[in-house]
């Protein structure tokens, strides 16, 4: 799913002010999945939206969740935080008006099946996966004409439904991802966010191209490495902390401003670049202001790519950012099911990207509060739990 930067919040089904609906949990069809394998405990840990406030909390007794007939039940080992589970955290406008209380958060994981629903026949038990977090019937136009990523019944593991952050987990078979033996867990449990920074990149056309990268937080940074994997021939970052900006550089980026205190960054940039501005924008950061900058730095005719979400309505100069300047603007959403995972398995095995800089924490599952301050904090950029 679409990652937000700090400055930046995910698209709301309601507005700020609705209060949270009841829980919107998958109906308890199926099966028990002890009726599938008696070894299976009764209950799990799980990190559940307690109450309409900040923080989560980890609970012993959350029943397993039941298995249904294309369901796989998949034993998590590990588990991202991204940038929506800081929103659920701090329970913002957002998080306020669109998530249910009571709900098992999270949707980026790697683990292993451990029990298959009596129709599955995609996967065994024992296999090591990952899964698509957006989930749709999959009959709408969208999804049967090549865009099931963005099909009018999309709901998302974590938000509208119950996700990962928990022991186990049941997902449907279509929306299980095979991880390549190669990928180590660490790796694994990062496709859902590189998913989008390789979407946002690829959309773009970057080989050969000079780009800017505006916000550098995690799928910032995570498309710098993809960018340079992919041909860019050179990357601009522009963000407000110098640490991601020094990370950016190392990652392969050619030069990194600050948004704020390099006031002629915009300028310089443009006098790189024929006097004209970069290739290609991929907008990370969904700050207003970093948008005008991004727009400016950009050239006539070129490409912009937009993954970043503004937290608020925004005051935007179409006519000289889009229509005189003839640039095309992309919007991105999540990633293409499954042509951007094959793409990310590729760019971990033979494309030669860096992610363990990127990777800074990993926590059990047990120290989750010290794990959501290291993210909040800045302290750490990608953070793992393990199970």
């Amino acid at each position: 799913m679409t990652i937000a930067t700090p400055s930046s919040s995910p698209s709301s089904k309601s507005s700020s002010s609705a209060q949270p609906s009841a829980p919107t949990r998958r109906p308890q069809i199926g099966v028990d999945p002890r009726t599938l394998d008696a070894s299976l405990p009764e209950t799990m840990r799980a990190l559940v939206k307690h109450h309409a406030g900040p923080g989560l909390e980890l609970v012993r007794d959350r029943p397993l969740p039941r298995v249904a007939p294309h369901d796989c039940l998949v034993k998590v080992s590990k588990a991202g935080i991204c940038g929506t589970d800081r929103h659920i955290w701090q329970w913002d406008d957002w998080a306020a008006g669109r998530i249910p209380v009571g709900i098992v958060t999270g949707h980026e994981f790697v683990g292993h099946i451990v029990a298959v629903g009596s129709a599955v026949t995609k996967y065994k038990v024992g296999e090591r996966v990952s899964a698509e977090g957006h989930l749709t019937r999959g009959r709408d136009y969208l999804s049967l004409t090549g865009s099931k990523h963005i099909a009018e019944d999309v709901r998302i593991f974590g938000i509208d439904c119950d996700g990962i952050f928990a022991d186990y987990a049941s997902i449907n078979e279509d929306n299980i991802w095979d991880v390549h033996p190669d990928i180590s867990d660490r790796h694994a449990a990062t496709f859902d966010p590189l998913g989008n920074a390789v979407h946002t990149v690829m959309a773009a056309g970057v080989s050969a191209k000079t780009v800017l990268i505006s916000g550098t937080g995690i799928i910032g940074l995570m498309a710098v490495t993809v960018a340079k994997a992919a041909g860019a021939s050179r990357i601009y970052c522009t963000d407000i902390t110098p640490e991601r900006l020094t990370l950016a550089k190392k990652l392969g980026a050619h030069a990194c401003y600050h948004a704020i205190d390099d006031a002629d960054w915009v300028s310089t940039v443009r006098k790189e670049t024929r006097g004209l501005g970069v290739d290609v924008l991929l907008e990370m950061s969904g700050n207003a202001q970093a948008m005008d900058q991004g727009f400016a730095a950009l050239r006539p005719g070129g490409v912009a790519a937009l993954l970043g979400l503004p937290a608020k309505e925004v005051t935007f100069d179409f006519n000289s950012n889009i229509i005189f300047k003839g640039c095309t603007v992309k919007g991105i959403n999540g990633r293409l099911m499954w042509e951007t995972w094959y793409q990310v398995e590729e760019l971990i095995r033979h494309g030669g990207i860096e992610l363990d800089d990127i990777i800074t924490h990993e926590y059990p599952i047990d120290e989750y509060e010290q794990a959501f301050d290291t993210m909040l904090t800045g302290r750490g950029i990608k953070v793992l739990l393990n199970f």
